[in-house]
Protein backbone atom coordinates (compact mmCIF):
# COMPACT_ATOMS: atom_id res chain seq x y z
CA UNK A 1 0.00 0.00 0.00
CA UNK A 2 1.44 3.36 -1.02
CA UNK A 3 1.66 6.04 1.64
CA UNK A 4 0.47 9.56 0.72
CA UNK A 5 2.97 11.85 -0.97
CA UNK A 6 4.65 14.35 1.38
CA UNK A 7 4.82 17.81 -0.22
CA UNK A 8 6.26 19.11 3.06
CA UNK A 9 9.29 16.84 2.68
CA UNK A 10 9.85 18.14 -0.86
CA UNK A 11 9.63 21.74 0.32
CA UNK A 12 12.07 20.97 3.15
CA UNK A 13 14.51 19.55 0.58
CA UNK A 14 14.08 22.65 -1.59
CA UNK A 15 14.85 24.89 1.36
CA UNK A 16 17.91 22.82 2.26
CA UNK A 17 19.20 23.11 -1.30
CA UNK A 18 18.50 26.84 -1.23
CA UNK A 19 20.57 27.28 1.91
CA UNK A 20 23.40 25.27 0.39
CA UNK A 21 23.62 26.98 -3.01
CA UNK A 22 22.16 30.48 -2.78
CA UNK A 23 23.82 33.79 -1.92
CA UNK A 24 22.48 37.33 -1.70
CA UNK A 25 22.13 37.45 -5.49
CA UNK A 26 20.12 34.22 -5.76
CA UNK A 27 20.83 30.63 -6.80
CA UNK A 28 24.31 29.94 -8.18
CA UNK A 29 23.98 26.36 -9.44
CA UNK A 30 25.44 27.14 -12.86
CA UNK A 31 26.22 23.96 -14.80
CA UNK A 32 29.79 22.68 -14.92
CA UNK A 33 30.86 24.91 -12.00
CA UNK A 34 31.76 24.22 -8.36
CA UNK A 35 28.35 25.05 -6.83
CA UNK A 36 26.64 22.76 -9.35
CA UNK A 37 29.04 19.97 -8.43
CA UNK A 38 28.29 20.55 -4.74
CA UNK A 39 24.57 20.40 -5.55
CA UNK A 40 24.97 17.05 -7.24
CA UNK A 41 27.05 15.68 -4.37
CA UNK A 42 24.21 16.65 -2.01
CA UNK A 43 21.64 15.05 -4.30
CA UNK A 44 23.68 11.86 -4.75
CA UNK A 45 24.10 11.52 -0.98
CA UNK A 46 20.34 11.88 -0.42
CA UNK A 47 19.54 9.21 -2.99
CA UNK A 48 22.12 6.85 -1.48
CA UNK A 49 21.18 7.49 2.15
CA UNK A 50 17.41 7.54 1.79
CA UNK A 51 16.86 4.98 -0.97
CA UNK A 52 20.04 2.91 -1.03
CA UNK A 53 20.37 3.66 -4.73
CA UNK A 54 23.46 4.68 -6.67
CA UNK A 55 23.39 7.69 -8.96
CA UNK A 56 24.99 6.93 -12.32
CA UNK A 57 26.07 9.38 -14.99
CA UNK A 58 25.71 8.88 -18.71
CA UNK A 59 28.14 10.31 -21.25
CA UNK A 60 26.46 13.73 -21.24
CA UNK A 61 26.67 13.98 -17.42
CA UNK A 62 22.96 13.41 -16.89
CA UNK A 63 22.55 11.93 -13.38
CA UNK A 64 20.29 8.86 -13.12
CA UNK A 65 18.75 7.00 -10.15
CA UNK A 66 16.70 3.89 -10.89
CA UNK A 67 14.14 2.13 -8.69
CA UNK A 68 13.69 -1.24 -10.35
CA UNK A 69 10.15 -2.50 -10.75
CA UNK A 70 8.44 -5.80 -11.31
CA UNK A 71 8.49 -4.93 -15.02
CA UNK A 72 11.33 -3.45 -17.06
CA UNK A 73 8.81 -1.08 -18.66
CA UNK A 74 10.04 2.29 -17.53
CA UNK A 75 8.91 5.82 -16.68
CA UNK A 76 11.39 8.69 -16.50
CA UNK A 77 10.77 11.47 -13.99
CA UNK A 78 13.03 14.46 -14.31
CA UNK A 79 14.05 18.07 -14.55
CA UNK A 80 17.28 19.93 -13.74
CA UNK A 81 19.26 21.09 -10.71
CA UNK A 82 21.34 23.69 -12.54
CA UNK A 83 20.32 27.35 -12.49
CA UNK A 84 21.13 30.66 -14.13
CA UNK A 85 23.42 32.98 -12.14
CA UNK A 86 21.28 34.75 -9.55
CA UNK A 87 18.35 32.47 -10.32
CA UNK A 88 15.41 31.30 -8.24
CA UNK A 89 15.04 28.54 -5.68
CA UNK A 90 12.47 26.47 -7.62
CA UNK A 91 13.43 26.57 -11.30
CA UNK A 92 14.21 22.98 -12.29
CA UNK A 93 14.97 21.63 -8.82
CA UNK A 94 11.25 21.42 -7.94
CA UNK A 95 10.84 18.68 -10.54
CA UNK A 96 13.93 16.74 -9.48
CA UNK A 97 13.08 16.79 -5.77
CA UNK A 98 9.41 16.00 -6.37
CA UNK A 99 10.62 13.04 -8.41
CA UNK A 100 12.85 11.99 -5.53
CA UNK A 101 9.82 12.06 -3.22
CA UNK A 102 7.89 9.86 -5.66
CA UNK A 103 10.72 7.30 -5.55
CA UNK A 104 10.76 7.48 -1.73
CA UNK A 105 7.01 6.84 -1.70
CA UNK A 106 7.22 3.77 -3.93
CA UNK A 107 10.29 2.42 -2.10
CA UNK A 108 8.50 2.74 1.25
CA UNK A 109 5.85 0.26 0.06
CA UNK A 110 8.34 -2.51 0.79
CA UNK A 111 8.12 -4.13 -2.62
CA UNK A 112 9.17 -3.17 -6.16
CA UNK A 113 6.84 -0.84 -8.02
CA UNK A 114 4.84 -2.41 -10.87
CA UNK A 115 7.12 -0.71 -13.43
CA UNK A 116 10.64 0.67 -13.24
CA UNK A 117 11.03 4.33 -12.23
CA UNK A 118 14.00 6.37 -13.42
CA UNK A 119 14.81 9.79 -11.92
CA UNK A 120 17.07 12.09 -13.94
CA UNK A 121 18.78 15.39 -13.27
CA UNK A 122 19.49 16.69 -16.76
CA UNK A 123 22.88 18.36 -17.25
CA UNK A 124 23.00 22.02 -18.29
CA UNK A 125 19.34 22.63 -19.05
CA UNK A 126 19.84 26.39 -18.71
CA UNK A 127 22.84 26.91 -20.99
CA UNK A 128 23.63 29.88 -18.77
CA UNK A 129 27.40 29.76 -19.07
CA UNK A 130 27.99 28.75 -22.69
CA UNK A 131 24.68 29.54 -24.39
CA UNK A 132 23.56 26.07 -25.49
CA UNK A 133 20.51 25.10 -23.41
CA UNK A 134 18.93 21.63 -23.00
CA UNK A 135 22.37 20.10 -23.49
CA UNK A 136 21.92 16.86 -21.57
CA UNK A 137 18.38 16.10 -22.67
CA UNK A 138 19.22 16.92 -26.28
CA UNK A 139 22.11 14.46 -26.11
CA UNK A 140 19.79 11.78 -24.73
CA UNK A 141 17.28 12.48 -27.49
CA UNK A 142 19.95 12.19 -30.18
CA UNK A 143 19.40 15.83 -31.11
CA UNK A 144 22.85 17.16 -30.22
CA UNK A 145 25.97 17.33 -32.40
CA UNK A 146 28.61 17.81 -29.68
CA UNK A 147 31.52 18.62 -31.98
CA UNK A 148 29.50 20.83 -34.31
CA UNK A 149 27.50 22.67 -31.64
CA UNK A 150 29.71 22.73 -28.55
CA UNK A 151 33.38 22.56 -29.46
CA UNK A 152 33.65 26.26 -30.35
CA UNK A 153 31.72 27.70 -27.39
CA UNK A 154 33.43 29.85 -24.74
CA UNK A 155 32.16 31.61 -21.63
CA UNK A 156 32.63 35.29 -20.77
CA UNK A 157 35.96 34.53 -19.12
CA UNK A 158 37.25 32.87 -22.30
CA UNK A 159 37.04 29.31 -20.96
CA UNK A 160 36.28 26.81 -23.70
CA UNK A 161 33.34 24.48 -23.15
CA UNK A 162 35.40 21.31 -23.85
CA UNK A 163 37.77 22.40 -21.06
CA UNK A 164 34.86 22.97 -18.65
CA UNK A 165 33.48 19.56 -19.58
CA UNK A 166 36.87 17.97 -18.90
CA UNK A 167 36.80 19.44 -15.37
CA UNK A 168 33.63 17.40 -14.89
CA UNK A 169 34.88 14.20 -16.48
CA UNK A 170 32.93 14.71 -19.71
CA UNK A 171 34.11 14.61 -23.32
CA UNK A 172 32.45 15.61 -26.58
CA UNK A 173 32.82 12.05 -27.86
CA UNK A 174 31.28 10.72 -24.66
CA UNK A 175 28.23 12.89 -25.16
CA UNK A 176 27.46 10.90 -28.29
CA UNK A 177 26.82 7.83 -26.12
CA UNK A 178 23.96 9.41 -24.16
CA UNK A 179 21.32 8.39 -26.72
CA UNK A 180 22.29 4.73 -26.48
CA UNK A 181 22.12 4.97 -22.68
CA UNK A 182 18.63 6.41 -22.89
CA UNK A 183 17.45 3.80 -25.38
CA UNK A 184 18.72 1.04 -23.09
CA UNK A 185 16.37 2.25 -20.35
CA UNK A 186 13.35 1.21 -22.36
CA UNK A 187 11.52 4.34 -21.24
CA UNK A 188 7.88 4.53 -22.31
CA UNK A 189 6.98 7.89 -20.72
CA UNK A 190 8.63 11.07 -19.54
CA UNK A 191 6.95 13.17 -16.82
CA UNK A 192 8.10 16.56 -15.55
CA UNK A 193 6.94 19.02 -12.88
CA UNK A 194 8.13 22.62 -13.28
CA UNK A 195 7.17 26.10 -12.19
CA UNK A 196 5.40 28.05 -14.91
CA UNK A 197 7.99 30.89 -14.87
CA UNK A 198 5.35 33.30 -16.18
CA UNK A 199 2.19 35.10 -15.01
CA UNK A 200 -0.58 33.15 -16.77
CA UNK A 201 -1.64 30.87 -13.89
CA UNK A 202 -1.39 33.69 -11.38
CA UNK A 203 -3.52 35.98 -13.55
CA UNK A 204 -6.10 33.20 -13.94
CA UNK A 205 -6.02 32.55 -10.17
CA UNK A 206 -5.00 28.92 -10.75
CA UNK A 207 -2.47 27.10 -8.59
CA UNK A 208 -1.59 24.26 -10.98
CA UNK A 209 -1.76 23.98 -14.77
CA UNK A 210 -2.03 21.33 -17.47
CA UNK A 211 0.77 21.88 -19.99
CA UNK A 212 -0.34 21.23 -23.57
CA UNK A 213 3.14 21.29 -25.06
CA UNK A 214 6.05 23.63 -25.69
CA UNK A 215 5.81 26.42 -28.22
CA UNK A 216 7.76 26.26 -31.43
CA UNK A 217 10.41 28.93 -31.96
CA UNK A 218 11.57 30.89 -35.00
CA UNK A 219 14.56 33.05 -33.99
CA UNK A 220 16.50 35.30 -36.37
CA UNK A 221 18.94 38.16 -36.47
CA UNK A 222 18.17 40.92 -38.99
CA UNK A 223 20.60 43.50 -40.34
CA UNK A 224 19.24 46.74 -41.73
CA UNK A 225 21.96 48.40 -43.81
CA UNK A 226 21.65 52.06 -44.75
CA UNK A 227 24.12 54.94 -44.78
CA UNK A 228 25.65 56.66 -41.76
CA UNK A 229 25.57 60.45 -41.97
CA UNK A 230 26.03 63.63 -39.92
CA UNK A 231 22.89 64.32 -37.88
CA UNK A 232 23.01 68.02 -38.70
CA UNK A 233 23.95 67.82 -42.36
CA UNK A 234 21.63 65.04 -43.60
CA UNK A 235 18.08 66.22 -44.42
CA UNK A 236 15.32 63.93 -43.18
CA UNK A 237 14.00 63.13 -46.65
CA UNK A 238 17.44 62.04 -47.90
CA UNK A 239 18.43 59.81 -44.99
CA UNK A 240 18.91 56.05 -45.10
CA UNK A 241 18.29 55.50 -41.39
CA UNK A 242 18.82 51.83 -40.48
CA UNK A 243 17.57 52.26 -36.92
CA UNK A 244 14.22 53.71 -37.98
CA UNK A 245 13.77 50.75 -40.33
CA UNK A 246 14.53 48.35 -37.48
CA UNK A 247 12.16 50.21 -35.15
CA UNK A 248 9.38 50.09 -37.74
CA UNK A 249 10.05 46.36 -38.15
CA UNK A 250 9.81 45.77 -34.38
CA UNK A 251 6.44 47.51 -34.19
CA UNK A 252 5.21 45.73 -37.31
CA UNK A 253 6.25 42.29 -36.06
CA UNK A 254 4.43 42.98 -32.81
CA UNK A 255 1.31 43.93 -34.78
CA UNK A 256 1.52 40.65 -36.72
CA UNK A 257 1.69 38.72 -33.44
CA UNK A 258 -1.26 40.62 -31.98
CA UNK A 259 -3.32 39.87 -35.09
CA UNK A 260 -2.55 36.14 -35.01
CA UNK A 261 -2.76 35.64 -31.25
CA UNK A 262 -5.90 33.93 -29.98
CA UNK A 263 -7.89 34.72 -26.86
CA UNK A 264 -7.04 31.53 -24.95
CA UNK A 265 -3.70 30.34 -23.51
CA UNK A 266 -3.74 27.52 -26.06
CA UNK A 267 -3.81 29.95 -29.01
CA UNK A 268 -1.71 32.84 -27.74
CA UNK A 269 1.53 33.70 -29.52
CA UNK A 270 4.47 35.97 -28.66
CA UNK A 271 6.99 38.04 -30.60
CA UNK A 272 10.04 39.64 -29.02
CA UNK A 273 12.83 41.90 -30.27
CA UNK A 274 15.36 41.47 -27.49
CA UNK A 275 18.61 42.67 -29.09
CA UNK A 276 19.27 45.96 -30.89
CA UNK A 277 22.77 47.05 -31.95
CA UNK A 278 23.19 50.41 -33.67
CA UNK A 279 26.21 51.67 -35.61
CA UNK A 280 28.02 54.07 -35.50
CA UNK A 281 26.27 54.52 -32.13
CA UNK A 282 27.02 58.12 -31.23
CA UNK A 283 24.72 61.04 -30.72
CA UNK A 284 25.50 63.05 -33.85
CA UNK A 285 25.34 60.20 -36.36
CA UNK A 286 22.41 58.90 -38.38
CA UNK A 287 22.54 55.11 -37.85
CA UNK A 288 23.89 53.43 -40.96
CA UNK A 289 23.59 49.86 -39.72
CA UNK A 290 21.28 48.23 -37.17
CA UNK A 291 21.11 44.63 -36.05
CA UNK A 292 17.90 43.47 -34.37
CA UNK A 293 16.71 40.07 -33.18
CA UNK A 294 13.25 38.55 -33.52
CA UNK A 295 11.95 35.63 -31.45
CA UNK A 296 8.58 34.24 -32.56
CA UNK A 297 6.73 31.53 -30.60
CA UNK A 298 3.47 29.62 -31.08
CA UNK A 299 2.07 26.22 -30.18
CA UNK A 300 0.51 25.78 -33.64
CA UNK A 301 3.11 25.22 -36.39
CA UNK A 302 0.84 26.75 -39.02
CA UNK A 303 0.38 29.90 -36.99
CA UNK A 304 4.12 30.09 -36.37
CA UNK A 305 4.72 29.90 -40.13
CA UNK A 306 2.24 32.74 -40.68
CA UNK A 307 4.01 34.82 -38.06
CA UNK A 308 7.35 34.34 -39.78
CA UNK A 309 5.93 35.17 -43.21
CA UNK A 310 4.26 38.28 -41.80
CA UNK A 311 7.46 39.42 -40.08
CA UNK A 312 9.46 39.02 -43.29
CA UNK A 313 6.88 41.06 -45.20
CA UNK A 314 7.04 43.78 -42.54
CA UNK A 315 10.85 43.88 -42.75
CA UNK A 316 10.78 44.39 -46.51
CA UNK A 317 8.24 47.19 -46.19
CA UNK A 318 10.30 48.90 -43.47
CA UNK A 319 13.47 48.61 -45.53
CA UNK A 320 11.77 50.09 -48.58
CA UNK A 321 10.23 52.92 -46.57
CA UNK A 322 13.60 54.00 -45.20
CA UNK A 323 15.62 53.22 -48.36
CA UNK A 324 17.82 50.57 -46.72
CA UNK A 325 18.58 46.90 -47.27
CA UNK A 326 17.62 44.06 -44.93
CA UNK A 327 19.30 40.68 -44.41
CA UNK A 328 17.90 37.76 -42.38
CA UNK A 329 20.07 35.19 -40.58
CA UNK A 330 18.54 32.22 -38.76
CA UNK A 331 19.60 31.70 -35.14
CA UNK A 332 17.37 28.82 -34.07
CA UNK A 333 14.31 26.88 -35.21
CA UNK A 334 12.39 24.56 -32.91
CA UNK A 335 9.18 22.85 -33.94
CA UNK A 336 6.23 22.92 -31.53
CA UNK A 337 6.09 19.89 -29.24
CA UNK A 338 2.54 18.75 -28.47
CA UNK A 339 2.49 16.42 -25.49
CA UNK A 340 1.07 12.90 -25.55
CA UNK A 341 -2.76 12.98 -25.44
CA UNK A 342 -3.15 10.04 -23.05
CA UNK A 343 -0.62 11.44 -20.60
CA UNK A 344 -2.14 14.91 -20.94
CA UNK A 345 -5.51 13.39 -20.02
CA UNK A 346 -3.86 11.92 -16.92
CA UNK A 347 -2.47 15.38 -16.09
CA UNK A 348 -5.95 16.87 -16.48
CA UNK A 349 -7.44 14.28 -14.13
CA UNK A 350 -4.63 14.71 -11.60
CA UNK A 351 -4.83 18.52 -11.58
CA UNK A 352 -8.62 18.38 -11.17
CA UNK A 353 -8.20 16.04 -8.21
CA UNK A 354 -5.71 18.42 -6.60
CA UNK A 355 -7.38 21.77 -7.34
CA UNK A 356 -10.94 21.17 -8.54
CA UNK A 357 -10.28 22.42 -12.09
CA UNK A 358 -7.82 21.86 -14.93
CA UNK A 359 -6.49 25.03 -16.53
CA UNK A 360 -4.65 24.42 -19.80
CA UNK A 361 -1.72 26.42 -21.16
CA UNK A 362 1.30 25.96 -23.41
CA UNK A 363 4.84 26.46 -22.22
CA UNK A 364 6.54 29.44 -23.81
CA UNK A 365 9.94 28.62 -22.28
CA UNK A 366 11.64 25.47 -23.46
CA UNK A 367 12.15 22.60 -21.04
CA UNK A 368 13.86 19.21 -21.15
CA UNK A 369 10.39 17.87 -21.90
CA UNK A 370 10.63 19.55 -25.30
CA UNK A 371 13.54 17.27 -26.23
CA UNK A 372 11.94 14.20 -24.67
CA UNK A 373 8.64 14.75 -26.49
CA UNK A 374 10.40 13.99 -29.77
CA UNK A 375 11.42 10.51 -28.64
CA UNK A 376 9.01 9.30 -25.93
CA UNK A 377 5.44 10.12 -24.83
CA UNK A 378 5.73 13.15 -22.57
CA UNK A 379 3.65 15.28 -20.20
CA UNK A 380 4.19 18.22 -17.83
CA UNK A 381 2.56 19.78 -14.79
CA UNK A 382 3.04 23.49 -14.06
CA UNK A 383 3.03 25.08 -10.61
CA UNK A 384 1.91 28.69 -10.34
CA UNK A 385 4.67 31.31 -10.28
CA UNK A 386 3.96 34.25 -7.96
CA UNK A 387 5.19 36.76 -8.89
CA UNK A 388 5.03 35.52 -12.45
CA UNK A 389 8.76 35.78 -13.10
CA UNK A 390 11.74 33.44 -13.10
CA UNK A 391 15.51 33.54 -13.64
CA UNK A 392 15.65 36.01 -10.78
CA UNK A 393 16.15 35.85 -7.01
CA UNK A 394 12.54 36.91 -6.36
CA UNK A 395 11.12 33.86 -8.17
CA UNK A 396 8.57 32.22 -5.87
CA UNK A 397 5.47 30.03 -5.59
CA UNK A 398 2.99 30.02 -2.71
CA UNK A 399 3.33 27.00 -0.41
CA UNK A 400 -0.24 25.89 -1.12
CA UNK A 401 0.43 25.92 -4.86
CA UNK A 402 3.63 23.95 -4.38
CA UNK A 403 1.80 21.37 -2.28
CA UNK A 404 -1.00 20.95 -4.80
CA UNK A 405 1.38 20.73 -7.77
CA UNK A 406 3.40 18.01 -6.00
CA UNK A 407 0.22 16.05 -5.25
CA UNK A 408 -0.93 16.42 -8.85
CA UNK A 409 2.45 15.21 -10.12
CA UNK A 410 2.37 12.20 -7.80
CA UNK A 411 -1.12 11.34 -9.03
CA UNK A 412 0.07 11.65 -12.63
CA UNK A 413 2.85 9.17 -11.91
CA UNK A 414 0.37 6.76 -10.28
CA UNK A 415 -1.95 6.91 -13.28
CA UNK A 416 0.92 6.32 -15.69
CA UNK A 417 2.25 3.42 -13.62
CA UNK A 418 -1.22 1.81 -13.56
CA UNK A 419 -1.61 2.29 -17.31
CA UNK A 420 1.67 0.56 -18.13
CA UNK A 421 1.25 -2.10 -15.44
CA UNK A 422 -2.04 -3.07 -17.08
CA UNK A 423 -0.15 -3.81 -20.29
CA UNK A 424 -1.47 -0.76 -22.12
CA UNK A 425 0.53 1.32 -24.57
CA UNK A 426 1.08 5.05 -24.90
CA UNK A 427 1.31 7.04 -28.11
CA UNK A 428 3.94 6.43 -30.74
CA UNK A 429 7.32 7.48 -29.40
CA UNK A 430 8.34 9.19 -32.64
CA UNK A 431 11.91 8.13 -32.00
CA UNK A 432 14.61 9.83 -34.04
CA UNK A 433 17.31 7.65 -35.48
CA UNK A 434 20.21 7.47 -33.04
Amino acid sequence: MLEPISPQRVIADLNALRALTEDERGAQRVAWGPVWRKTREWFTAKVKTELGLEVARDGAANAWATLKGESARGIVLGSHLDSVPGGGWLDGCLGVLAGLEVLRRYAAAGKPPPVTLHLVDWADEEGARFGRSLTGSAASAGALDPHGELAHLTDRAGVKLPDALAENGVTLDGMNTARAWFDALGAEAYLELHIEQGPVLQAAKKQVGVVLGTMGVERYSLKFIGQAAHSGAAPLHLRQDAFLAAAEFALGAQAVAVKLSGKTPRTRVVATCGVVKVEPNFVTAVPGRTEISIDLRALDARVLAKMLAGAKKVSQAAAKHHRVKVEWSQLQRITPRIFDPTLTRFVTEAVKEATGSAFELPSGPLHDAAEMAAVVPTAMVFAESSPGVSHTRIEDTPVRSLEKSIRAFSSLVDKTVAHLAAGRQLGASRRRAA
